[in-house]
């Protein structure tokens, strides 16, 4: 299981870039590897404003659908449409290709509230969120 360093994470496993006011997010290669072959995403729509915690899409694989939960409040300003004719690419390549949507931050001090990687791979080693 890979755990890039300089990323931050959420407990329900999501993943997140920071650059500047805006945030890359993905699912965390734990996540994709639980779920298994990802058969299907749902974007969310470009403009909608989030709220953390808020679920903003879906994650289908041959074995579940799991709901993705924003990390942060803010307003999506991008989404991964590759995703949607590749959606195999979240099992590949989760923090590169494989991410979903980018949000324009509402609340920087919520990034306080993410993990490191290390803390991340504590929750994952204790059994998941």
């Amino acid at each position: 299981m890979h755990i890039p360093q300089e990323l931050k994470y959420s407990r329900e496993h999501e993943w997140v870039q920071v650059n500047g006011n805006t945030c890359r997010v993905g699912i965390t290669d734990y996540a994709q590897q639980s779920l298994g072959d990802v058969v299907f995403v749902e974007l969310p729509e470009i403009g909608r404003v989030l709220e953390r915690g808020e679920a903003f899409g879906v994650v289908e694989s041959v074995k579940a659908a799991s709901d993705c939960y924003s990390p942060l409040a803010g307003t999506v300003t991008a989404v991964n449409q590759e995703l949607l004719d590749t959606p195999q690419l979240i099992n590949e390549d989760p923090y590169g290709r494989g991410w979903i949507m980018e949000v324009e931050i509402a609340n920087p001090d919520q990034l306080e509230g993410l993990l490191t990687a290390v803390q991340y791979e504590e929750l994952v080693r204790e059994g998941g969120a």
